[in-house]
């Protein structure tokens, strides 16, 4: 059976679910494909950290080029977050002729535009479905099942940190610090806080999705953002007694022919979809003017939830590889 073969930039929770899920999966993999997904070496510069799985020391390297500049790597899976170097390997990954799968948010909604045009001028893929909403197959449906679609309205609950400690306040009568600290004990919210909780995180899928559902790129750092640690547990209150629920919100509509778009705490009614969207799950609303009103729903974060967005932007390129072939 044919191989593609498979090089991975990081080893933390999303590569570890991504190894994962290719080694539990292979046979049904192989099965519906006809390729066998091949994972030949793992960028992990520390080697002490302890790991979802475990995996042939010889798989490993602290070299970024043994992957990106090996002439036998079909497809590179970037993986490692932050914006650099994650944006300058995937760029030279690309120049060397090799497929690059991302679930790095914040380096392709900063460099989108540069990414998805040296992809094209290389003849190669870029599939990012990972980046938005974990596990949740918004991107793909966008780009696909939905295209033939004008979209008039994209809303979501983005980030998982954000929505349980909302809910936490909401249910619960907990003040902010005192849920932002449960948050961060469960693992649910990092150290540092402040890209989740200041709506920066919800602001970088945001502007992924208004690139592919609107066609327009919009910088993060240019959409309107307002996040949640100035909500207090009085707010809460008076949300309630007016029959309504406060969520932090990204939100793309045309109105008139103009795109607005903004990332801010939103009090919405309580017999929106949205509003059963608790704890740390994410959520999609789309409005199409041909389909109408869809929610996609589901878990938003996590190594095998969002492995298995990675894995299945794997499949799609083995897939175009064999009828390339």
């Amino acid at each position: 059976m044919k191989s593609a073969k498979i090089g991975l930039l990081g080893f933390g929770n999303v590569g570890g679910g991504t190894y994962k899920i290719l080694t539990d999966n292979k046979a049904i993999i192989e099965a519906r494909t006809g390729i066998s997904p091949e994972i030949v070496k793992i960028l992990q510069r520390n080697r002490n950290k302890k790991r979802l799985v475990s995996v042939d020391p010889v798989l490993l390297t602290e070299d970024p080029d043994d992957i990106i500049k090996d002439p036998d790597v079909d497809i590179v899976v970037e993986m490692l977050g932050g914006i650099e170097p994650a944006t300058s390997f995937m760029l030279q990954a690309m120049k060397a002729g090799k497929h690059v799968v991302s679930a790095n948010k914040a380096a392709i909604a900063a460099n989108y535009k540069i990414l998805t045009d040296t992809a094209q001028e290389n003849g190669v893929k870029f599939l990012f479905e990972a980046s938005v909403a974990g596990g949740i197959p918004v991107l793909t449906s966008i780009t696909g099942a939905l295209q033939s679609n004008n979209f008039i309205e994209i809303m979501g609950i983005l980030n998982g940190t954000t929505n349980y400690i909302l809910t936490k306040m909401t249910e619960e009568g907990l003040a902010y610090k005192d849920v932002l600290r449960d948050a961060q004990e469960k693992g649910f919210a990092e150290a540092d806080p402040t890209a989740d909780v200041e709506g920066i995180d919800a602001a970088n899928k945001l502007s992924i999705l208004m690139a592919l559902a609107f066609d327009t790129y919009v910088a993060p750092e240019a959409i309107p953002t307002t996040g949640i640690s100035s909500i207090t547990e009085s707010d809460i209150c008076r949300a309630a007694e007016d029959g309504k629920i406060i969520k932090l919100i990204g939100k793309a509509s045309v109105r008139s022919g103009k795109l607005e778009y903004s990332v801010q705490p939103m009090m919405l009614d309580k017999a929106h979809p949205l509003c059963g969207v608790n704890n740390e799950f994410n959520a999609v609303y789309i409005t199409g003017d041909m389909v109408g009103e869809l929610m996609f729903y589901g878990k938003g974060a996590g190594p095998l939830p969002t492995g298995s967005a990675v894995c299945g932007d794997i499949i799609n390129i083995m897939k175009n590889m064999e009828v390339e072939k």
